[in-house]
């Protein structure tokens, strides 16, 4: 068979044209409203699109009567396509020019809406405000707002703080729930346990479900944070309740004619006894930074002893799941210890030299480069302070209780 040029052409034009047209009806189909009507506009139009290629276009070009005819029909072949196309025309010159004032035709996503739950609890109706949180998450039932919104009425509004428990375990025991949301819904129920019973273990609980839940993550070590400091707040909140008359004791007769008045003023912790129980409190809670945080103060500040407070700080530094912003703060601690006790500049500089190898790129990097610059006359500063005679500790308080590693 010998190839003709021009059969391929139109072979190949052909198949363009019926590809686009195939794209066009699917992508069509896919957007109408009126599926129906628009299948029944494609069945007339596709023949008529062949027609016009296989029989009107080699009328016309045969010329003569033929031609003439051809040019008959493809006016009542246009016709006939207005007919069937015009409102499909209008909406595609008119659509652009509404979409600017009613959104066009994207489908807007679907989304819960607690406006009249929100007005309904203003009105201090906690009940029917209730009943459209509910309506809500029928819905669209792992929606974390909604779910926070009800227990919050249940905790706050109706002092049912079981119903709030149960309405958080749920939505924390839903598949596909995110981290973060129940470490939110968890923590806030910690926080209701202690504010609203005043139930430390029940707070404990909702906490160590995080730490059990996502160990070994961020989540776990603000929980275990949180689990160091409970018995403290259990304390401070039971005083709040529970307050009892304190005697006043009878104040200082002629307190203006005395010489002085330092016998007065509350007596201090000793650095020794508060660095013990710092210590015995992180035997229990190792991972309280704000405790061991205080611990390396008194080691630096009270005993002079940089080798503890740098273990100390050491410890902090080198947990994975502090963030940048706290482990660049503390290297910036260790550095002033550093500089106060007589550190050279070359063991400075490394601190913070550390800070820019960890997080180059970071804002605590770029601070630490301005601080490099100063090392050498921020020491130079403070050797021409005159020094203030340190009282006089024990100087192995801190071995009393073990090496810092090893708790």
């Amino acid at each position: 068979m010998k190839w003709n040029p021009q059969i391929a052409a139109m072979v190949f034009w052909t198949a363009i044209i019926i590809s686009f047209v195939v794209w066009l009806f699917i992508r069509a189909f896919k957007r109408s409203s009126d599926r129906g009507g628009l299948f029944f506009k494609w069945l007339v139009t596709i023949p008529l699109i062949g027609g016009y290629v296989y029989i009107l276009m080699p009328m016309v070009r045969g010329g003569g009567y033929g031609a003439v005819g051809g040019i008959l029909l493809a006016v009542v072949f246009g016709n006939i396509m207005y007919l069937v196309w015009r409102n499909s025309i209008m909406d595609l010159v008119a659509n652009p020019l509404a979409s600017l004032y009613d959104g066009g035709r994207e489908e807007i996503e679907p989304k819960p809406y607690y406006s009249i739950a929100l007005a309904r609890r203003k009105t201090n109706h906690p009940l029917e405000a209730i009943v459209a949180i509910r309506e809500q998450l029928a819905k669209f039932p792992n929606d974390f707002e909604g779910v926070l919104l009800l227990a919050n009425i249940q905790a706050e509004d109706l002092a049912d703080l079981p119903g709030a428990e149960i309405t958080l375990d749920k939505f924390c025991n839903s598949p596909g729930a995110p981290d973060r949301q129940v470490v939110a819904a968890l923590t806030q129920l910690a926080d209701w346990h202690l504010k609203k019973t005043v139930d430390a273990d029940a707070a404990r609980a909702a906490l160590q479900k995080i730490t059990a839940r996502f160990p070994g993550t961020e989540f776990a070590l603000r929980a275990e944070q949180r689990l160091a400091h409970l018995g403290g707040a259990e304390k401070i909140l039971l005083g709040q309740h529970d307050r009892q008359a304190m005697p006043v004791p009878e104040g200082v007769d002629n307190i203006g004619l005395l010489d002085s008045t330092a016998f007065l003023q509350p007596k201090e912790i000793e650095p020794g006894k508060l660095a013990a129980a710092y210590v015995k409190h992180l035997e229990q809670h190792p991972h309280d930074s704000e405790v061991r945080e205080k611990l390396a103060a008194i080691y630096a500040r009270d005993f002079k002893r940089l080798d503890l407070a740098s273990l100390e700080l050491a410890q902090l530094i080198n947990e994975p799941r502090h963030s940048p912003r706290q482990i660049a703060g503390w290297l910036n601690q260790l550095a002033n210890f550093q500089i106060e006790l007589g550190a050279e500049v070359a063991t400075v500089t490394a601190t913070l030299e550390k800070i820019v190898e960890l997080f180059p790129d970071l804002p605590v990097a770029d601070q630490a480069r301005r601080r490099l610059v100063r090392v050498g006359p921020e020491i130079k500063a403070l050797k021409e302070t005159p020094a203030i005679k340190p009282g006089v500790y024990e100087q192995n308080i801190g071995l009393k209780y073990g090496r810092p590693g090893s708790r």
